[in-house]
């Protein structure tokens, strides 16, 4: 089973976003029930409910992320994971930096585009900040689909 983790700073906003849209997207194929995505955070309290916002731009997309408690990386985590994909490249970097043995399974999810740039973070914003990332995330992943299935597929132990 390929095992995709969604990466952000805090695994309030962004990565749930992202790890709602991604299993979405999973769960309109015929192998869904082969396919785990979850997300978590370089700097996540673990336990913490997902921003308000977050939530309800969600809903309005049709997904239910209340459920959802962030949870920091570590070790024994990313050992499950066959794909990580972060929103910043200061992520990127540290992540590579604290665990170079899966150094070639990180990857800025930007780049599943063929793009190379940063997931601004809507923490604090309006509304309006919500829902721009959460388009931008869903076009992302939508059009990076295919690349992210042939990535988590490589990288499987």
């Amino acid at each position: 089973m390929p095992n995709i983790l969604i990466v952000c700073t805090a695994n309030i906003c962004r990565s749930p976003m992202g790890e709602a849209i991604l299993k979405r997207l999973f769960s309109e194929r015929p192998d869904a029930d082969q396919w785990h995505v979850e997300s978590a955070g370089t700097w996540a309290m673990d336990g913490s409910s997902p921003a308000i916002n977050s939530k309800v731009v969600m809903e309005l997309m049709g997904m239910d992320i209340s459920a959802h408690r962030s949870q920091a990386i570590n070790l024994k985590m990313l050992k499950n994971f066959d794909l990580i994909l972060t929103m910043e490249e200061e992520h990127k970097r540290w992540l590579k930096a604290q665990y170079r043995d899966f150094a070639d399974r990180i990857y800025l999810l930007s780049e599943m585009v063929d793009q190379y740039e940063d997931i601004p973070d809507p923490i604090g914003g309006e509304m309006a900040d919500y829902q721009e990332i959460a388009q931008l995330l869903e076009h992302m992943l939508t059009q990076g689909f295919d690349r992210i299935c042939q990535l988590a597929l490589l990288h499987q132990e």
